[in-house]
């Protein structure tokens, strides 16, 4: 199989709208980019996956306001590859011109095809020219914090191709 399809949240904070299971049904991985909030949260994931039709790869990153149990089970960051391209989540990892120290670093060293952060609740789906990378942070799914609208997204890695993107607003 050369095609994934991935769903994609953050900043849930302990809560989890169950409307995401309908919306993640079909998908294949489901990426979390950091601060889950709670143990029962990660559960609740678990839980639900275990529900779909198709076995599930749940991936994540822990993010600022994780405690030591979710640390010890995700790490800050993670590098990997979904078909042919190369991805690195990181919770608190900025957005092009404007990355964390060291990550445009790593982005570029490793040929990172796919970059994804939260923490900032702020939706944002943009293309790194200079480095060939596309970076993507899916807002925030939780209630905590100042946004407005909670939004998750859904797209395909198809072989070396990112498309089918789909914000989703929950809610």
């Amino acid at each position: 199989m050369n095609v994934k399809r991935i769903g994609l949240l953050s900043d849930t904070h302990s809560f989890l709208d169950e409307s995401i299971f309908e919306h993640f049904k079909a998908c294949d991985e489901i990426w979390h980019a950091g601060d889950f909030g709670s143990q029962d949260l990660i559960e609740q994931l678990r839980n639900g996956i275990k529900n779909f039709e198709q076995p599930v790869v749940l991936r994540g990153v822990y993010g600022n306001i994780d405690n030591p149990t979710i640390r010890a089970i995700y790490p800050e960051n993670i590098l990997f590859d979904c078909e042919e391209v190369r991805v690195m989540i990181q919770h608190i990892g900025g957005y092009p011109h404007r990355y964390a120290p060291g990550v445009k670093k790593t982005l570029s060293s490793h040929g990172v095809k796919l970059f994804i952060s939260g923490h900032s609740h702020i939706l944002k789906v943009m293309y790194d020219e200079a480095l060939g990378c596309l970076h993507m942070n899916p807002g925030a799914a939780g209630k905590q914090g100042w946004h407005k609208v909670r939004t998750i997204i859904r797209f395909v890695i198809d072989k070396a191709d990112i498309k089918d993107c789909e914000i989703i607003e929950l809610g």
